[in-house]
């Protein structure tokens, strides 16, 4: 008997939700920092604006080989091979540790780096102060994506938001004395919230791992078993899946990276409210995104099954959803922005007023963009749902700089725009990749 709506609505928020939440919650990881660090100092707050994003965007790339574990284990689980199960989970977790070995001197140089890209010079050298403990967390934080992906393929998402939401009040108990060397503790700044960060990080790995290991029902899969023993087959489909993952996730993220590195160009301020307006975009992001990763799994779980109508009543009813949330947050944004901005910022600072000002106009741009974002995030889901990753990957590498960039620099630095104008460029490449995305899996999926 064929599934209703509602019905497939439930079986979406059901395991959607608890994704949702551990997105929102490691997302405010971030957001914890900017909250601590805006009332720490503009430039160190710039300074971590930059160094986030630097992380973030190495971090979308690996995390690619984590990613393509959520539609194969669902996929093979929808055939009933538990030994498939095994080796892809294991060949996801040897990629993700390879990938954050050979990135670290990336961040241990990361202050040559964005000094190349025009950056201030105390702003460059305290991100690289972030960046080089920081990075040592790119490792436990790829680890913590594979296992999210192996869990929630099983359907097992609670555990994954739980520690999630703890990590966060762990990250407060730590970087909040580290950074302003409260309790006794040296005031570290930057550095204090980079050793908060990685600490954190390896205590959520370590939980997943043991979770995924001891639990009784999922014992059966033997997730560690020869891990040592190199699956070649395994991580050759891993990797043929998740590289273009990754790299559909870092031409998204450059888009936003290279628009920080711009709008640093035209100032401190500027760049200190591009990051707090991002942050508030990116947390209901996360909300598209756990929607995307429902999506992922029950699309590859139907399409393993060979069950292609309710496939296809699985992916109307994610997008239904994301249009409807999509909605509540426009209306937030646009009703009470200085509020949501002032949030983050102290109001003894001489720069508070200027930041809250400038923010506010960038947050109503990005209410601009949260149809075309929730889109483009469900295309991908919907598509990696049908293991289709290498023509997603071009088209959004077309739409974020092909369209984007060009036109966000163009508005900027042309038609002196400024700031406003680059959040115009993020606009069209997200609407542009939206469309294009949405038509390959609609022209595609089977039934």
């Amino acid at each position: 008997m064929r599934q209703s709506y509602p019905s497939h609505a439930r079986a979406t928020l059901v395991l959607g939700l608890p994704l949702i939440g551990s997105h929102l919650a490691q997302m405010s990881l971030h957001v914890v920092d900017s909250l601590m660090l805006g009332r720490y100092g503009v430039p160190h707050l710039a300074a971590v604006v930059l160094g986030t994003s630097m992380f973030f965007v190495t971090f979308i790339l690996g995390s690619g080989f984590a990613q393509a574990v959520m539609p194969m284990v669902a996929s093979a689980l929808g055939r009933g091979d538990e030994a498939q199960v095994r080796r892809d989970a294991r060949m996801g977790l040897w990629l993700s540790v390879g990938f954050g070995l050979i990135t670290y001197p990336l961040f241990w140089f990361s202050g040559s780096v964005l000094l190349a890209a025009g950056q201030n010079a105390e702003v460059a050298g305290l991100a690289q102060d972030f960046l080089r403990i920081a990075g040592l967390g790119m490792i436990p934080a790829l680890l913590v994506m594979v296992f999210k992906s192996y869990l929630a393929a099983l359907e097992r998402t609670q555990v994954v938001l739980w520690t999630t939401v703890s990590a966060v009040g762990l990250n407060v108990a730590i970087g909040w004395p580290l950074i302003f060397g409260h309790w006794g503790l040296p005031e570290l700044g930057v550095r204090g919230a980079a050793i908060a960060s990685v600490t954190v990080q390896t205590v959520n790995m370590t939980v997943l791992a043991i979770y995924a290991g001891r639990v009784k029902e999922l014992r059966r899969f033997h997730l560690y078993q020869r891990l040592w023993k190199p699956d070649w087959q395994a991580l050759a489909q891993v990797a043929r899946l998740g590289f273009p993952i990754g790299v559909t996730g870092l031409a998204e993220g450059s888009l936003f990276q290279v628009t920080a590195l711009m709008m640093g160009w035209i100032g401190t301020n500027e760049l200190a409210a591009h990051g707090i307006a991002l942050e508030v975009a990116a947390l209901s992001f996360m909300i598209h995104v756990g929607l995307a990763n429902a999506a992922t799994v029950r699309v590859a779980r139907f399409a393993g099954m060979g069950d292609y109508a309710a496939m296809r009543d699985a992916a109307k009813t994610a997008i239904g959803l994301s249009v409807i949330v999509a909605i509540c947050i426009v209306t937030l944004f646009l009703s009470i922005p200085e509020h949501i901005i002032g949030l983050f910022l102290s109001d003894g600072k001489p720069n508070t007023a200027a930041i809250i000002a400038y923010g506010t106009t960038l947050l109503a741009l990005a209410a601009l963009f949260q149809f075309a974002d929730a889109m483009q995030a469900i295309a991908l889901g919907l598509l990696r749902g049908l293991k289709d990753t290498r023509v997603p990957m071009v088209l959004a590498a077309i739409s974020y700089w092909l369209v984007g960039v060009p036109v966000g620099y163009s508005l900027a630095f042309v038609f002196g725009l400024g700031g406003v104008g680059l959040w115009l460029g993020l606009v069209s490449g997200l609407a542009v990749a939206a469309s294009l995305l949405m038509f390959r899996f609609w022209s595609r999926a089977p039934g």
